[in-house]
């Protein structure tokens, strides 16, 4: 029998660690830099907490039960988990909070059989502060996350998800989540099958189409007939488009709706053009609403984020030689010259280690040709011949 991971899952070895790493290191130093703290929730938690009020599905959720039969889920994703830590184990605290995380989730796919269900994320949510600046510095630190990670030509889609779902208002019911799900798709054969009245039929359209040059959606949509909510909403967008100037390429996109159901405001997702397509590099949006799920007064907090595709990174990176090619090399090697060395050549890597040095000990007898032959192999700079009172004879390996 021939033993590999479960179906969804996949080993990262040596190097594939090394890679993932370097995309993760750079990240954190941007979070620090902005003021954000990390923040580790659990991998498990209870199923009713990972669907955030219904707006994630459970079928999209790893489920399991625990000894009282309860039933717990693995996260699908990182904001409903700090949602619920954020106002149950944080309560009292001064506002706004800035958190980050880097973590895996899990979510269950109805593909194919070898489809991964397991993924890792870094990201961020601003939680207590609503508004232009928050807004604003959400999607400034998403720039510098990217640009911290040498990336070229990246773009953002940014969307409104409470001025779309105005606009939907004017579809019936039954009919306006087919609406939604096909403008979400770009479905515009779905959308021209649906049963609409003429007037709700160009209207679907209009929407499928709000897409372009910040300046150009918006002024299309002001000639729309607006409530007065929608009009502000509007405004708002308008100046977040200025504050961001032209720090990055930008697409204002109305008919952009997130999977999960939880936003209330902005919305957008960060994408590169690579040679097999679109890639999807990041999303979010703000969630002003789903804090309030899980305080205990039912208090309405605000709150913006977003998740980072670690893998996505990982491949988009690959071709461009940023990322490592080779695991760290060990600084030195350190052998002892027989057994009554050993003790005193552990004493000896043990020092060196102090000194923040990568240090391994040979474990294998073998002759000192060998010796030099492991250690230019594995690119070890420094050999140490140590003796049983502890003095080292340090040698480089010959070319």
């Amino acid at each position: 029998m021939i033993y590999q991971p479960p179906s969804g899952a996949r080993d990262l070895l040596p190097l594939d660690v090394a890679q993932k790493c370097w995309i993760e290191q750079r990240l954190q130093q941007v979070f620090n830099c902005w003021s954000y703290q990390r923040i580790i929730t659990p991998t498990l938690e209870r199923l009713d907490t990972l669907m955030a009020g219904g707006a994630i599905q459970p079928e999209t959720v790893i489920q399991l039960r625990d000894a009282e039969e309860a039933i717990l889920g693995l996260r699908p994703e990182l904001t409903a988990s700090i949602a619920r830590a954020a106002v149950t184990r944080m309560a009292g605290v001064t506002y706004p909070q800035r958190l980050y995380y880097n973590a895996n989730i899990f979510r269950q796919t109805q593909d194919s059989y070898s489809s991964q269900q397991e993924f890792f994320q870094a990201g961020v949510e601003l939680l207590g502060c609503s508004g232009l600046l928050a807004d604003a510095e959400i999607l400034l630190l998403l720039a510098d996350c990217l640009d911290s990670l040498g990336l070229q030509r990246w773009h953002l889609i940014l969307g409104e998800a409470e001025l779309t779902r105005s606009l939907l208002a004017d579809f019936p019911l039954p009919l306006r989540e087919q609406v939604r799900h096909s403008i979400a798709q770009l479905d515009r054969v779905a959308l021209e099958a649906l049963s609409l009245s003429p007037q709700l039929q160009q209207r679907a359209l209009f929407l499928l189409d709000l897409r372009g040059k910040p300046g150009d959606v918006l002024q299309r949509v002001g000639g729309l007939d607006l409530a007065p909510a929608q009009r502000l909403v509007l405004n708002n967008l308008k100046s977040l488009v200025e504050v961001l100037g032209e720090r990055f390429s930008l697409t204002l996109d109305l008919s952009l709706i997130q999977t999960f159901d939880y936003y209330t405001g902005l919305v957008f997702e960060a994408v590169i053009d690579t040679e097999s397509g679109v890639q999807v590099l990041g999303k979010g949006g703000r969630y002003d609403q789903l804090l309030s799920l899980y305080h205990p007064q039912g208090q309405l907090v605000p709150g913006i984020g977003f998740a980072l595709n670690i893998e996505d990174l990982h491949q988009v990176l690959l071709p461009t030689a940023q990322l490592p090619q080779q695991t760290p090399a060990s600084d030195w090697l350190v052998v002892p010259e027989d057994e009554q060395a050993i003790s005193a050549a552990f004493t000896y890597a043990q020092h060196l280690r102090a000194e923040a040095k990568r240090v391994e000990i040979d474990l294998v007898p073998r002759t000192t040709e060998s010796i030099w032959e492991y250690a230019r192999q594995h690119r070890i700079p420094q050999i140490a011949w140590v003796s049983a009172d502890g003095s080292p004879r340090i040698i480089a390996p010959p070319a």
